[in-house]
């Protein structure tokens, strides 16, 4: 009886284990969670209503796609910093298998060569006041870069036009994030290029939010590609107008639909885009030579960097496509060269960007940067350090001179201080040459003005000289005073 029980334990126990196997449990997979951040109700200028549609399509794309999604529509500057720090924490409590994910959509300004968010509530007046209304998209990047996450994507449809009229002389779009400079595995994509305005669309999305939710649905597509893919569709529907750009630091791979692998790419497959950006326009001349136009188009335009954009020109100079990538390429240098200005943040780095860019939206921006810098001023303070060393040589007694040994700071003062203690002998010490020790006040006032009478060991001298004297000479007076006399003359 016990045979027929102990088989079906075992069959049962295999049964469970191969359905385990074979059906992925929740721990097994990745985490994935999402802030979806839309803002269209901005009280101080027009509202964005494609911005709440892009935020809506995308938090049921990545709902879709296995994401926890928090939404959070239309934040003031204190709820937005609440819901990143929120979204941050739970990011942290999911741990480091997680898989975290920000999308954007609104108003993004660029002030000194720093991209800030546009909370709805904020009213500026000036430039000065971005920083102090908006959010930093640097703060929202080190936030969850801090973190041990296994990948960070950012999507950021925010490179409309800017809409508020105190901020006439801000640059056009915004500056390049370089995801490679921060923590590794981050990937961000902005709706268009660097220093570019993205359009607002003609239907309930913008093109890129358009886009996206029609390329990221595709099966089995790393991030990579998905996005390249995003670039032609969106540069396809604005005739070149709008071309999104992004920038990877990811060590794994990622697919919004599909499985992901677990482990970090082979070495020398990570991130299309690191190969492509070494390659020359030499290589691109190469690889577009014999293709066609619109064919070579969509290639550079997959890649977004100069080389391939200069070889596509050289090759097709009377191509319809070619006016629209000069202006692209001319542009990003332009970025690039901006971006390297504020990374330095020198006087030179600066002045080389107006030698070349004088004239661009920017060099206002440029200028006020050059005086900043300028003014700057990190040298010793040589005056200054030499004030205290000047005091403590004045002594106010020749018993004070100072033993402060010569310095480079001072060496005119140096060997005067050399001298002064070399010179000046073991002299005049107090120990040695004692001065006359006085009496105390009281013993001063006796000496000037003793008392009357003979002093207290005469008395009986005078006594006994009186009492001779009298018996001899008649009278005892002279006694007394002779006495008085010798007192006085002892003294």
């Amino acid at each position: 009886m016990r045979r027929p029980v102990l088989s079906n334990l075992i069959f049962a126990s295999g049964l469970l284990a191969l359905t385990q196997l074979m059906t992925p449990t929740q721990a097994a997979a990745e985490a994935r969670l999402a802030l979806v951040i839309g803002q269209s109700a901005y009280r101080t200028v027009p509202e964005l209503p494609n911005a709440a549609n892009d935020a809506k399509g995308m938090a049921e794309l990545l709902g879709n796609a296995g994401f926890n999604v928090t939404a959070a529509p239309n934040l003031s500057q204190n709820d937005m910093r609440q819901a990143i720090s929120d979204f941050a924490g739970k990011v942290s409590a999911s741990g480091a298998d997680t898989v975290a994910l920000v999308f954007y959509a609104g108003h993004g300004l660029q002030i000194d060569g720093e991209n800030y968010l546009v909370p709805v509530d904020l009213d500026p007046k000036r430039e000065a006041d971005i920083p102090l209304q908006g959010v930093r998209l640097n703060d929202l990047l080190n936030t969850l870069g801090a973190l041990p996450t296994r990948a960070r994507i950012f999507m950021l449809d925010a490179c409309r036009n800017n809409p508020f009229p105190a901020l006439s002389g801000a640059g056009h779009g915004l500056a390049i994030v370089d995801t490679k400079a921060g923590a590794p595995g981050s990937f961000i994509s902005y709706s268009t290029s660097p220093g570019a305005e993205a359009e607002d669309g003609s239907g309930a999305d913008s093109p890129y939010t358009t886009a996206a939710l029609t390329v990221a649905k595709q099966p089995n597509v790393p991030i990579e590609e998905v996005f390249k893919r995003i670039r032609i569709a969106v540069a396809q529907s604005t005739d070149g107008r709008q071309i999104p750009w992004e920038s990877s630091s990811l060590t794994t791979d990622f697919k919004f639909f599909g499985e992901s692998s677990q482990q970090p790419p082979a070495s020398g497959a990570n991130a299309m885009a690191l190969a492509s950006a070494t390659r020359s326009v030499e290589d691109w001349r190469k690889d577009l030579q014999g293709k066609d136009a619109k064919a070579a188009y969509e290639l550079v335009i997959a890649d977004d960097t100069v080389p391939a954009y200069q070889a596509y020109i050289e090759l097709y100079a009377q191509a319809s496509y070619t006016p629209r990538l000069r202006t692209v390429l001319e542009r990003r240098r332009q970025m690039l060269a901006w971006d390297r200005a504020v990374a330095i943040n020198t006087r030179a780095s600066f002045e080389a960007y107006l030698a070349n860019w004088d004239n661009s939206d920017l060099a206002a921006t440029a200028r006020r940067l050059l005086l900043r810098v300028q003014n700057r001023n990190y040298a010793l303070p040589v005056a200054a350090a030499a004030v205290p060393v000047a005091v403590a040589m004045a002594p106010t007694c020749p018993c004070s001179a100072p033993t402060t040994p010569a310095t480079p700071i001072n060496p005119t003062v140096a060997p005067v201080i050399k001298k002064r203690v070399d010179d000046t002998p073991p002299k005049r010490k107090v120990v040695d040459t004692p001065p006359k020790r006085r009496p105390p006040p009281d013993e001063v006032v006796v000496e000037r003005a003793p008392p009357p009478g003979p002093p207290p060991e005469a008395v009986g001298v005078g006594i006994g000289l009186g009492i001779g004297l009298g018996m001899g000479m008649g009278g005892h007076g002279g006694g007394m005073g002779r006495g008085g006399d010798y007192n006085r003359g002892r003294y």
